[in-house]
């Protein structure tokens, strides 16, 4: 082997191709990094392709027939038009006949091109009846979404075939759990490589901390692959036997979530490649420089670990947080230049946080025998990490709250929302780990300001009962995860949510004067001068509640001998749909299933008779979000 060597000291004789000189195992190991790096860029910046705007969560804005229609003869095709493109399959779009059998239609397509409307061809042979369009599409945010409405041909049924969307409700209960061991993984994977490789230099040997990190990648790949194969049944509403189905699974793979999670895989193998570089060698015992010449092949090589190796795990767990934020509540809504890189920070400050403490966690509870040693070898590690964390607090609270307005927006959705009530819990245990961490960072500048009086002349004497103090950091570390479990888990939900903002209606509470001209006479003539109030709830597409309460004069509800109303739409191709309405109480009446086919602005028409030949008409505008 050619050797080339030079003089301690002697800098001319250095070659200038330096990385030449780099083993050839290293530069394989380096070529396979590279390829299999530049694989996971090319499926990541994929993910960038689809620009298209889009909201949170699709939601149906208009359909054909609309909800409630009763048609003279049966419609050639039905349409669904969307608020943002959606992703179809094999069960898009179904029909169910007034028996609640499933009927043979056209294969869900996009209509006319676009890719925000959805259409399936009808049988032209429709008996009279009452009809239900079943649909189920995936968001551009990954999330499936579903809906029914009826229609009728000739005249309505007696009643309407129930529709069941899921078919297997342990389908989303899995991908859930799913999100849940890829969000962990990530942490322990990140974080926990962090920790050993970077802040704890006795860490590289403790195999320890070492097999938290390898825990947290096989943790992300499991969960990953979870996600990858579930996604197919639960876009499909089929069950969770289905998982290996090569038609799902290619469905699943053809979409932007398809995607992330496949360049999720292949940053998998590209970090623990890093991370088995950067620590699978122990560490050489301190001793003398052998004298005399030096070779000067290994120091290309050592360069290369210290330089190449940190900074293809930045851009990499970079580029796996973006796995989450290309293809989730990040891509969708407003302000996806923003939302996009402050969703990426705080899942990255949160992966290192929570997976160096659990790293630190695990030395720290270790057996008594050993906790003195291994506390030891952590003096240098424990101000360092609780720098880096005091950081990634100070992230986590700053995109924490930017992203929280975004998905909210208003401070009544955060109780009237699942999204809000989930938030709200989470803030609470955020606060209670930000309690528990206060107390741990104390510990550490106490420890750090008596070891430098240790070191200083006349040094006072240490704290009285330091094993006191670390049971009381071991608390702390062991209250730390167990919360910080509680937080992923949660986040979980949470991205599987509709957002507030989208999901979250205020009702409608609106009072309108009775109308002066009216002819009201006899026990109904309390109502000249009165109003009628309405007040719907949750003022949404699909079944709403009207509470109508019609007020006299003197502020006393007026019964009257019959009230029908209709629900009518701004656009006039659109029929009035009837609303039954029923007395709940005198003066107060019911309609409990108004159906709203879409949002927007509506009105509801009600025909108030208040004498045997008197009928005045009223109608309440309202917004349906």
């Amino acid at each position: 082997m050619r050797r080339r060597h030079v003089t301690r000291g002697t800098t001319a004789a250095v070659p200038a191709a330096v990385p030449c000189a780099m083993p050839p195992r290293a530069r394989l190991v380096a070529r396979l990094v590279a390829i299999v790096f530049l694989a996971a860029g090319g499926l990541v910046v994929g993910l960038f392709s689809e620009t298209a705007p889009a909201y949170a969560h699709a939601y149906l804005q208009e359909s054909s027939p609309v909800d409630g229609q009763v048609l003279a003869s049966p419609p050639a095709e039905v349409r669904l038009r969307f608020d943002e493109a959606v992703s179809l399959g094999g069960r898009s779009i179904q029909l169910l006949d007034p028996t609640g059998k499933e009927l043979a239609i056209g294969a869900g397509e996009y209509a006319d091109g676009k890719t925000d409307t959805a259409r399936a061809s009808l049988p032209r042979d429709l008996a009279e009846g009452t009809y239900v369009v079943s649909w189920r599409v995936t968001s551009v945010d990954s999330h499936v979404v579903s809906g029914a409405f009826s229609f009728s041909v000739g005249h309505p049924s007696a009643t309407a075939a129930p529709v069941e969307q899921d078919t297997d409700p342990v389908v989303p209960v899995v991908a859930a759990a799913g999100r849940a061991m890829a969000y962990l993984g990530v942490a322990l994977a990140l974080g926990g490589g962090m920790f050993v490789a970077a802040l704890w230099p006795a860490g590289r040997d403790d195999r320890r901390g070492r097999r938290v990190v390898w825990s947290g990648f096989a943790a992300l790949a499991a969960g990953t692959a979870v996600v990858l194969l579930v996604q197919g049944p639960y876009a499909d509403g089929r069950s969770l036997t289905t998982v290996f189905d090569p038609g799902l699974l290619g469905a699943t793979l053809s979409t932007r979530l398809g995607y992330a999670l496949l360049a999720r895989l292949v940053l998998v193998v590209v970090l623990g490649v890093v991370f088995l570089i950067a620590v699978g060698r122990p560490s050489p015992a301190a001793g003398p420089e052998p004298a005399g010449p030096i070779s000067a092949g290994p120091e290309p090589a050592g360069a290369a670990r210290r330089i190449v190796l940190p900074a293809v795990a930045a851009v990499g767990a970079v580029a796996m947080t973006l796995t989450w934020t290309l293809a989730d509540h990040a891509q969708s809504g407003t302000q996806i230049w923003l939302a996009v890189p402050a969703t990426s920070l705080h899942l990255l400050a949160m992966a290192l946080w929570l997976g160096g403490l659990v790293a630190l966690a695990v030395c720290v509870l270790a057996p008594a025998a050993k906790r003195g040693p291994v506390l030891l070898s952590l003096e240098p590690a424990l101000p360092r990490f609780s720098q880096l964390a005091l950081l990634c607090f100070a992230v986590i609270a700053g995109t924490g709250l930017y992203l929280s307005w975004r998905q909210v927006g208003t401070w009544g959705a955060l109780g009237g929302t699942d999204f809000g009530r989930l938030l709200l819990g989470k803030l609470a245990v955020v606060l209670g780990v930000l309690a528990l961490a206060s107390g741990a960072r104390r510990f550490v500048q106490r420890r750090d300001r008596a070891r430098r009086a240790a070191a200083a002349p006349a040094a006072p004497a240490g704290p009285r009962d330091p094993g006191a103090a670390l049971r009381g950091l071991r608390r702390s570390v062991a209250g730390e995860v167990v919360l910080g479990l509680v937080v992923v888990s949660i986040t979980a939900v949470l991205v599987g949510t509709a957002p507030a903002r989208t999901s979250y209606a205020p009702p409608v509470d609106a009072t309108v004067p009775f109308p002066a001209a009216a002819t009201a006479s006899g026990p109904y003539g309390g109502l000249r001068g009165g109003s009628i109030q309405v007040k719907i709830e949750p003022a949404r597409p699909g079944g709403n509640t009207a509470d109508i309460y019609l007020i006299g004069r003197d502020g006393t509800l007026v019964p009257v001998p019959e009230i029908s109303g209709a629900l009518e739409s701004r656009d006039r191709a659109v029929p009035a749909l009837p609303v039954t309405v029923t007395a709940a109480e005198p003066g107060h009446y019911v309609a409990g299933s108004m159906s709203i086919p879409y949002p927007g602005e509506w009105a509801l028409r009600l025909d108030i008779r208040v004498s045997d030949f008197d009928e005045t008409r009223v109608r309440v505008p309202f917004t349906a979000h």
